[in-house]
């Protein structure tokens, strides 16, 4: 989502103005989007404010000239004050629901009385009633943010409070920029939200539409030719959208659906409002519509509580999945959440051991998926040139990065079939099997 957020201010901007400059030495503004999901990431960005002080003062000193900084994103949402104390030098402060504002709050600097200017409101007006900013390039592969926020408040997560409640985009609304992105040669949408599945609106039929129906109806565009949408919650997943997983064919056979725990205790613990038999049902229940897909997760390891027996269940949950892909990490205390004071927190020591455990299984069933695709034929999007030589880099419809080699030179944006030659941790290779 941070992806999309960017290149939605980078289309805010170019109107006044600004393009982008690969050399943020000569950047008369630089916009620092941030995250605030795990403590990493928070560190990370104060690190990178360092870090661009310093580039702002060899820039004065040179040209006279002094770089604008904004801070954006969640950790601009929930530390808004802490960063202007702890960074002086920053100029704008702006939360996720209100970058709209960017070029009117840039337009307000004045780098001599030193102003700060903050924004980090939950608007009455959506942003995205905001948001029309024309849509000049982008790539055959594009974000659409559907909806944001979260009303699940799991015990560790930040979302509820940095992103605001849940908030379904209208369906015009994201008609609208999905033929915005069309007509600038987009060929693949990737449909984003918080709790994408939760995506509810009145329909073109003036009854109530969820995921499934919205998929249908972009899959219309004839110009359109693969669809994704993540990250999911279990509860939200209907009959309907899982129908669309065996139904629509421009669909990809790819489904994030994060459960966090294997272990009831635990997910009680996480308020997740399910268990663990829940979620082995839904995945059964996909699978029985689409057994080709490819499932992928997250994993906490090591959340307060959590002991011996709890890991070994989440253990036996990834083993029962047999995961496609998953993304797991140590729990990150966030200030703020009911989690940051509970009692019970686990040694670094088990943590590290855990998480150890949980991602070499991961690994183990990630490098068999794909070693699975060997000798098949997959159509893939090519998406950009690689490092090498005549090297180019595509999406496979398992979200697979997939690498090819071709002389072509206008390959970025095909749609080739290719022959999967290798397989790797993260990765694969393959032959076109009609070069052109």
């Amino acid at each position: 989502m941070n992806f999309y957020d960017s290149e939605r201010m980078t289309d805010l901007l170019k109107p006044h103005g600004y393009q982008l400059d690969d050399n943020e030495d000569d950047a008369d503004l630089i916009v620092l989007n941030t995250c605030h999901i795990r403590e990493k990431a928070v560190e990370k960005t104060y690190s990178e404010l360092g870090r661009i002080r310093d580039k702002i003062k060899a820039r004065k000193a040179i040209t006279g000239k002094r770089s604008i900084v904004a801070v954006a994103g969640c950790v601009a949402q929930a530390q808004g004050k802490e960063i202007m104390k702890r960074s002086p030098w920053v100029d704008i402060v702006v939360g996720p629901q209100s970058y709209q504002n960017l070029p009117e709050l840039i337009a307000k600097v004045d780098p001599i009385n030193k102003n700060k200017n903050i924004n980090i409101d939950f608007p009455i007006i959506p942003k995205f009633d905001q948001l029309n900013a024309k849509i000049e390039e982008r790539g055959p592969s594009a974000f659409l943010t559907i909806q944001e926020g979260c009303d699940k408040f799991c015990t560790f997560c930040v979302v509820p409070y940095t992103r605001g409640a849940e908030y379904s985009r209208p369906l015009k609304s994201i008609i609208d920029e999905a033929k915005k992105l069309i007509d600038v040669g987009v060929k693949e949408i990737t449909l984003l939200g918080q709790n994408v599945n939760a995506w509810s609106s009145k329909g073109l039929d003036n009854l109530n539409w969820g995921l499934g129906r919205l998929i249908d109806e972009l899959s219309k565009f004839d110009e359109l030719k693969f669809i994704r949408y993540t990250t999911s919650h279990p509860l939200d997943m209907d009959i309907e959208l899982i129908k669309s997983h065996r139904d629509n064919k421009k669909l990809m056979p790819y489904l994030h659906l994060p459960v966090q725990s294997g272990s009831d205790n635990v997910l009680k613990l996480m308020n997740r409002k399910h268990t663990s038999k829940d979620y082995l049902k839904i995945i059964e229940k996909i699978r029985d519509y689409n057994p080709e897909i490819a499932i992928s997760g997250d994993f906490i390891v090591g959340f307060p509580g959590e002991t011996d027996k709890d890991h070994m269940s989440t253990l036996s949950l990834i083993k029962q999945v047999n995961y496609a892909h998953a993304y797991s990490f140590k729990y990150s205390k966030r200030p703020g959440t009911p989690g940051s004071v509970f009692p019970n927190h686990i040694d670094e020591d088990i943590k590290n051991f855990r998480l150890y455990e949980v991602q070499e299984l991961l690994r183990s069933q990630q490098l068999s998926f794909n070693k699975k695709t060997i000798n098949s034929i997959i159509k893939v999007l090519v998406l950009k040139k690689g490092k090498k030589k005549n090297q180019y880099i595509g999406r496979s419809p398992f979200n697979q990065s997939v690498y090819l080699s071709s002389k072509n030179e206008n390959l970025i944006g095909s749609f080739i079939d290719l022959n999967i030659t290798e397989a790797f941790q993260n990765s694969l290779t393959g032959n076109i099997l009609l070069d052109f």
